[in-house]
């Protein structure tokens, strides 16, 4: 570079030694930050600790079981392509991945979380024992239908997921491999690549195929480095935006996958979208943005952020239904559980998902959780909280079984609070947890009723007969591992071994697990199904509960609303950070 002389002082002189340092300066300085803002908008999200830490800081990690030279290959094959889990006694190391570079801790621990305790590694091994039944009968029966009925030995595909196949093959890809049942998660795989087909013509629930599909292939390919897996989400993606064509851009329940035509359910009050299915999209559109280095995934799910801030809530509430022409509540119906549930839990795991950068997530969050406390949080005669439903400010003494994933959530959430509010928040998480628990022992089976009431004279039981059933849910049991994780109070474990033991005698059947139609009677009445969330969730959330909180750490994880694993992203992320704004 020339230095121009400036005019008014002497070559030779003091003055243009000085100036011409002061150019040199500012034009290092430009230099540097022009060299910074380029890192910062590199597409893929990476830790700055990647620039400056050694690559060899990490610790050595194992991975799954299986034949000595099968694994030995497949981790060569991870490794090379970008994967998370390198053989034993080597090292991780940084990858061009973003994904990986994100990672604070080897996402399967030291040992696959392997707990020292040896009471507790039976109860882990016990757990991983009903995961392969499970899905050896799968397997036998029902291989690419969507789930088994265990009862009729065959397979059912249903209708919500527009004619795509293998719903239990996709929620199983990361429970399978967690667990280390190596053998059945590469069957799964190569299911994936030789019968996965997404060019499928019919009615989708879009809330569904996002949550099991979108969800379970993100986790897959971010626990492995498989390309496969990543091709096949980005493809689904796409076919999931026409559902977003409204006048306010808020997507519709359900969506044709071949034409794109999307219409709302027939059963929703005035053609109405559901709070708890466009409001749970956020976690996956984003990372489908960042894998894909396209903003319109992102784009699309913080428009709905935007409407749902400008609008008037009811004493703060979230209503239920919207309206995907007009952008208003179509009635004051508000519930954490069916219909509502997810939407708050995707605000704090958005906020968390972030690295704490997402702001607007957490104001949202906690601004709704002081309004569902103010109007919704109850306590019965017998002291017992819980949360009551709220239809147009009449409040009606009901809590579903799906709203019992709200002690976890509240949990997770609870360090992030107002100082002053932690412990409270906590507590509050221990409180409705312990009232999820006592709605299992208060039945015959020890397992849940699908919603039970605090009114006429019962407390934490089912009064109607219509909701006496269980059909393998997991929400009980996600805050189980949720507060084990956060307090190691035992007797979350405890609980948790005693659903097992309730699974194992009332649920587990010949050729699989099925639902029952009361849990208030000892003679079994079974529902001939077992639902795909029984691998993904209730299983996993067991085997999460009775392993070491080095497998999947919550530093570096979410869990999406289907228990698939979704790494977390960074402020440095190239597609959030410019929505963030």
């Amino acid at each position: 570079m020339v230095f121009r002389k400036l005019p008014g002082v002497s070559a030779s002189g003091m003055g243009l030694r000085l100036s011409q340092k002061f150019v040199f300066l500012l034009f290092l300085s430009g230099l540097v930050t022009l060299c910074f803002g380029a890192l910062f908008f590199l597409p893929d999200s990476v830790r700055l600790k990647r620039i400056f830490l050694s690559k060899t800081e990490t610790q050595p990690v194992t991975v799954g079981s299986g034949s000595e030279n099968d694994a030995r290959e497949h981790l060569k094959r991870l490794k090379n392509q970008g994967g998370m889990t390198p053989a034993k006694g080597e090292t991780t190391t940084s990858s061009d991945h973003g994904f990986k570079g994100c990672l604070l801790k080897p996402p399967l621990g030291r040992d696959n979380g392997k707990p020292s305790d040896p009471k507790t590694n039976e109860r882990r091994e016990k757990v991983k024992e009903m995961m392969k039944f499970a899905w050896d009968n799968y397997k036998r029966y029902a291989w690419g239908k969507n789930e088994l009925r265990p009862l009729t030995r065959n397979g059912h595909i249903g209708n919500m997921f527009g004619g795509l196949r293998g719903a239990s093959i996709i929620d199983s890809l990361d429970t399978l491999y967690i667990m280390g049942l190596m053998e059945e998660y590469n069957d799964a795989k190569d299911w994936v690549q030789t019968s996965l087909d997404l060019n499928s013509n019919g009615e989708a629930s879009l809330f569904e195929v996002n949550i099991r599909y979108v969800g379970g292939l993100l986790s897959a390919y971010y626990l492995t480095g498989e390309e496969l897996y990543k091709s096949k989400v980005m493809e689904l993606g796409e076919k999931l935006l026409p559902a977003f064509n409204t006048p306010t851009g808020i997507p519709r329940g359900v969506i044709n996958l071949g034409s794109g035509t999307s219409w709302s359910w027939g059963w929703a009050s005035a053609g109405s979208s559901i709070l708890a299915e466009f409001g749970t999209l956020h976690l996956e559109f984003v990372h489908l943005s960042e894998l894909s280095r396209n903003p319109i995934y992102t784009e699309k799910v913080m428009n709905i952020r935007k409407l749902l801030n400008k609008i008037e809530k009811p004493h703060g509430l979230y209503p239920n239904f919207l309206s995907p022409v007009s952008g208003n509540w179509v009635q004051h119906h508000v519930s954490i559980g069916g219909l509502g549930d997810s939407f708050y839990e995707y605000l704090i795991k958005s906020y968390l998902m972030s690295d704490k950068t997402d702001g607007d997530a957490k104001t949202m969050y906690y601004g709704a959780l002081e309004a569902i406390e103010a109007n919704l949080v109850q306590k019965s005669p017998g002291g017992l909280t819980y949360m009551a439903e709220w239809r147009g400010g009449i409040l009606d003494h009901k809590m579903g079984h799906l709203a019992c994933f709200s002690g976890g959530m509240i949990g997770i959430g609870a360090d992030d609070g107002a100082p002053e509010k932690r412990q409270h928040y906590l507590d509050l998480a221990a409180e409705i947890t312990h009232t999820c628990h006592e709605s299992y022992t208060r039945s015959a089976t020890k397992l849940g009723p699908e919603a039970f009431r605090f009114d006429g004279g019962g407390e934490a039981t089912a009064t109607r007969l219509s909701d006496r059933y269980y059909i393998l849910r997991p929400e009980v049991i996600e805050s189980y591992m949720y507060m084990w994780r956060l307090t190691h109070d035992p007797k979350y474990r405890e609980w948790g071994w005693e659903a097992v033991e309730a699974l194992e005698q009332h649920c587990r059947v010949e050729s699989g697990f099925s639902g029952i139609r009361d849990v208030y009677t000892m003679t079994a009445s079974h529902d001939n199904m077992q639902q795909s969330f029984f691998l993904s969730e209730t299983l996993k959330y067991l085997y999460l509960l009775f392993s070491d909180d080095d497998l999947l750490p919550l530093e570096d994880w979410v869990f999406n609303t289907e228990a698939h694993p979704l790494t977390h992203l960074l402020a440095n992320s190239k597609w959030v950070f410019l929505f963030l704004l």
